[in-house]
């Protein structure tokens, strides 16, 4: 079965912009066996940890975290852009291939000592993950591992990282 969840990956030449291609999971999400597929292997992936909050990166970690959370019994917290959350927030700056960008999280979204698992649908640079690894240490909480859909080898972005449990679904 991951073989057809690899199959059912689009690839999408020159998108954003022109020399990148993309990896388009959306055809996952379209098919419920696949999005299950996916879902369990997110959560098999952390089956060695037990985990209090599930933390999704803004926004297709929205796409899987809320489903893994429950499999673990746990919470899941959004990881957003800025300016997206209500309440108080505690924020990071990281830098993009072509500038830089902010996350937030909610002040009170973790506690010291959670165990947390943090999840996206792509590693490409770690930028993103990094940073949402540094906002929850910043808090306390302690980051078990950090589980992607996709992973680019080529880019090696794992090592950006400050985990030392890091899974992928599929590398590319």
């Amino acid at each position: 079965m991951p073989q057809r969840l690899r199959d059912a990956i689009r690839d999408v030449p020159d998108f954003p912009k022109p020399g990148i291609l993309f990896k388009d999971i959306t055809p996952v999400l379209a098919d419920p066996v696949l999005l299950q597929l996916s879902i369990d292997k997110m959560t098999e992936s952390a089956s060695d940890f037990a985990i209090d909050k599930v933390v999704g990166i803004d926004a297709r970690g929205f796409l899987f975290g809320p489903s893994v959370a429950l499999a673990k019994n746990a919470g899941f917290v959004p990881v957003r852009k800025q300016g997206k959350l209500p309440w108080k927030t505690n924020s990071i700056s990281y830098a993009l291939e072509y500038g830089e960008n902010i996350l937030e999280i909610h002040q009170d979204a973790v506690s010291p000592g959670d165990r947390v698992m943090v999840i996206d649908d792509l590693l490409a640079t770690g930028g993103t993950a990094s940073a949402t690894v540094k906002l929850l240490k910043e808090l306390g909480a302690e980051v078990s591992c950090v589980i992607f859909l996709v992973e680019l080898d080529f880019l090696d972005g794992r090592k950006n990282i400050d985990c030392d449990n890091i899974h992928s679904i599929l590398n590319y």
